[in-house]
């Protein structure tokens, strides 16, 4: 006897918003977007901060006691 196979929407069966539920092609988008502008964002913050660590002198270590 063969077992049918039930698949259930995973994250390679097109977009579907957090409940489950297919959104349009356009809030898609526009959440895809959002996301990117965040990463975007986040990425900035992080080459500053590399770039402030960098710039400033490291504290100098206390001597031992």
């Amino acid at each position: 006897m063969r077992h049918r196979s039930h698949h259930r929407g995973g994250p390679h069966c097109g977009p579907r918003g957090p409940e489950g539920f297919s959104v349009d092609r356009e809030q898609w988008l526009a959440r895809l977007e959002e996301h990117q502008r965040d990463l975007e964002q986040r990425t900035a913050d992080v080459a500053d901060l590399i770039r402030r660590l960098r710039s400033d002198p490291a504290p100098e270590a206390p001597a031992p006691a």
